[in-house]
């Protein structure tokens, strides 16, 4: 199985020497649990046409700056490459924008939130799990996030996975689409979480928002846990 991960941002360019790319992240946290699965990239940010969906094994879509509602010219064919996608039955996996962007494609709504920005450590409580779990199926997990949009409207066919106060739709399940998505970011380490809000200080996050996103870092993450279970879910989806 090939896994095309769609590139739909960039690692900001004041950090980007000091970081892998955002397919590299989804790389190492996915490889260890799916060492035989190949990874190939479709840059859209970067210019690179969209494939035809029924060339494809798997589709992850990654974070992005935008937003859904955005005048970007690849978001209305990436929608259409979701929806094709979804009638073939392609597994697909989505992060923060990509679980905005499947959302949106597949009949959900998504806002920029008023609850306003999403940073740090946030803990989510696992509502179900599904057999491609594996029976790894903790209370509750803890993952890093940078975010100002949610969905705040479920598509037709999709249920909760995960949920918190501040993003009720926090992980999504779609049934029978063979689809998953989680609005945090487990691709993105402790280090680079830091860096990333660190940049941001002053605009358009508050230093104290900042430094208390920072500090929560230190506890726990789930990161490799939800990379396990990407794995798996893209296995099972597609044996």
């Amino acid at each position: 199985m090939t896994l095309t991960i769609i590139e739909t941002g960039l690692v900001p360019e004041p950090i980007r020497a000091d970081f892998a790319d955002y397919p590299d992240m989804f790389r190492q946290l996915i490889s260890p649990e799916a060492p035989d699965l190949a990874f190939e990239t479709v840059s859209v940010i970067k210019g690179d046409a969209l494939p035809e969906a029924a060339s494809l094994d798997a589709i992850l879509i990654t974070g992005s700056p935008a937003g859904v509602y955005d005048d970007e010219p690849w978001i209305a064919p990436l929608m259409q490459l979701i929806r094709d996608a979804a009638a073939a039955g392609i597994p697909m996996v989505g992060i923060c924008f990509g679980h905005q962007v499947m959302a949106e494609a597949l009949g959900g709504k998504v806002e920029k939130s008023d609850k306003g920005w999403g940073i740090g450590r946030h803990t989510y409580d696992v509502r179900t799990c599904p057999d491609w779990m594996n029976g790894d199926c903790p209370d509750r997990i803890s993952v890093p996030v940078s975010h100002q949009d949610q969905v705040v409207a479920l598509p037709p066919g999709a249920h909760v996975l995960a949920r918190s106060d501040f993003a009720p739709y926090a992980a999504l399940d779609y049934g029978r689409t063979p689809a998953i998505t989680f609005q945090c970011h487990p691709e993105f380490k402790a280090d680079y979480s830091a860096a990333l809000y660190t940049i941001r200080k002053g605009r358009p996050l508050s230093e104290t928002a900042v430094d208390m996103a920072i500090q929560s870092l230190e506890e726990p993450l789930d990161n490799q846990r939800l990379g396990a279970w990407i794995a798996r879910f893209l296995l099972k989806a597609g044996a």
